[in-house]
């Protein structure tokens, strides 16, 4: 067996290396040799691409010589659930294609601890500054370890500012500062 085994090796580590050492050539048969082998990549990731996008439920029920029968009685909704068509995920892409979210700036108008009264005075700010700016997004969030009140998606620091000045005009707002934070635009 050790003599068959040293027989291969001796025909193949040859073959192996003398086409290692066409392929380090700049021929034009190394060239088009290149291509194919890229194009032979290509196509065996395509195809692993197409058999893992086949759902678990159509592997399930594949018939094939020596396996088993599986039937599936489900309700249609979990196979459009399992499914990785982009017409039955259309309805749940459609509203995170619409929004992007991008580090920008923030008017803070409420800074608290963490109590319940805290809780509640955000949420009552937030009431407020909604009913004073209708056109301004208002976010009343638990940032561990204290409750904030938030307004605004502002790119630049300078439109944040803007905004800050309007708010304190309004004279019922203690603290108003502009801070940095992940906001939410819509996607043009």
């Amino acid at each position: 067996m050790l003599g068959r085994n040293k027989i291969i090796t001796r025909k193949i580590v040859p073959a192996f290396a003398g086409m290692v050492f066409l392929l380090s050539k700049k021929t034009k048969a190394c060239k088009v040799m290149k291509k194919i082998i890229g194009l032979l990549v290509f196509l065996l990731i395509q195809a692993g691409i197409h058999t893992s996008a086949q759902s678990i439920i159509d592997h399930l029920q594949k018939d094939g010589v020596g396996l088993g029968s599986v039937t599936i009685h489900q309700d249609d909704d979990i196979a459009a659930l399992l499914n990785s068509d982009l017409a039955s995920a259309k309805g749940n892409r459609s509203t995170a294609s619409t929004t992007v979210k991008k580090q920008g700036y923030r008017v803070q108008v409420y800074v608290g601890n963490n109590t319940r009264a805290s809780k509640n005075e955000a949420n009552r700010i937030a009431s407020d500054v909604r009913n004073k700016f209708p056109e301004l997004t208002v976010y009343a969030m638990f940032n561990p370890p204290r409750w904030l009140c938030r307004v605004g998606d502002f790119r630049t620091i300078e439109e944040a500012h803007a905004a800050m000045r309007e708010i304190r005009k309004q004279g019922n707002f203690r603290e108003v500062s502009v801070v940095k934070d992940q906001i939410v635009l819509p996607v043009e």
